[in-house]
């Protein structure tokens, strides 16, 4: 008698292969949002050292002025 835990089942596979191009869909997204934060946290700093660098830091703050109309 065959057992029948050790069959192929379709069902499963097509189960299986749909939770796989789901997750790696979901991986993709995460690591491409990664890689924005990333990009954006190290363009800060580098506009950061360069205001530093530049001796703007130290400068006051100067008050826009308001537009006539």
């Amino acid at each position: 008698m065959r057992n029948p835990w050790v069959q192929k089942n379709p069902f499963l596979s097509a189960w299986l292969s749909a939770a796989n191009t789901m997750t790696g869909a979901a991986r993709s997204y995460a690591s491409a949002e990664m890689h924005r934060q990333m990009a954006a946290a190290q363009a800060e700093m580098t506009r950061q050292m360069i205001d530093l660098w530049s001796g703007k830091a130290a400068m006051p703050a100067t008050r826009r002025k308001k537009k006539r109309r």
